[in-house]
């Protein structure tokens, strides 16, 4: 039996609205330097000779999405499959191109809303899972001190930082075990990740930056368009 070489594909959940950043339309149209801030999610994964396609699952009712010219984007499939949740539109997705990626090729699901993330990042995640039985996510240890919010605004406890750390992505994980994990957990989960450990898996940490930012308030879309260079 000849043995399957894992390829790479990124798969970006983009059904959400962002409600918290108070705009009139989904947030990953958002402008940054002339452009929808997910086309520079997409970018990093168009850009990377490993990445083999990228697909964007989106509403079925997206209004928006052809009124962007993505002529530029020669890996990119669009999948009208989004669900109610993340873990809905992810496991959507993870169906829909069942036909073209094997159980074994590795699926990086990234957030639309993290335009910013770079070569380095993804060629460091990529290498160091490429022989990961469970896969990982890219993360970054939390620094700062934490506080538990109690009643009217004030502090209710600190919360020991040791060991923490804040999630990013893309989180990688093969496609066929990804998909099992997201069956099983259903929309109880937020990330991938999460999916993963409920099904008995230990994702591993890649050190990341906070570079890769996620645009989730109004103040995050104008530190984008510094780190991008606008």
């Amino acid at each position: 039996m000849s043995r399957h070489f894992a390829r790479y594909f990124a798969l970006l959940p983009a059904a959400g609205v962002g409600a918290r950043m108070g705009a009139s339309h989904p947030k990953q149209y958002l402008d940054i330097l002339g452009r929808p801030m997910i086309w520079h999610a997409i970018r990093a994964f168009e850009e990377h000779p490993g990445i083999d396609r990228v697909y964007v699952v989106i509403s079925p009712d997206d209004g928006w999405w052809a009124g962007y010219d993505w002529s530029g984007c020669a890996k990119l499939s669009v999948l009208r499959r989004g669900g109610a949740t993340r873990a809905e539109t992810v496991l959507n997705g993870l169906a829909a191109i069942a036909g073209e990626v094997a159980a074994e090729d590795w699926v990086l699901v990234h957030d639309a809303a993290r335009p910013c993330l770079t070569r380095n990042l993804l060629d460091k995640l990529m290498g160091e899972l490429a022989d990961d039985p469970v896969g990982g996510i890219l993360a970054t240890p939390v620094a700062d001190t934490l506080k538990r919010q109690g009643r009217d605004g004030r502090i209710a406890a600190t919360v020991p930082r040791a060991d923490l750390w804040g999630a990013q992505t893309p989180q990688m994980f093969r496609h066929g075990m990804l998909r099992e994990a997201l069956e099983k957990a259903g929309n109880q989960v937020t990330d991938e990740a999460s999916a993963l450990e409920l099904s008995g898996h230990s994702p591993r940490l890649v050190e990341s930056d906070l570079g890769n930012l996620k645009v989730t308030y109004p103040r995050d879309l104008e530190m984008a368009r510094l780190l991008l260079g606008g």
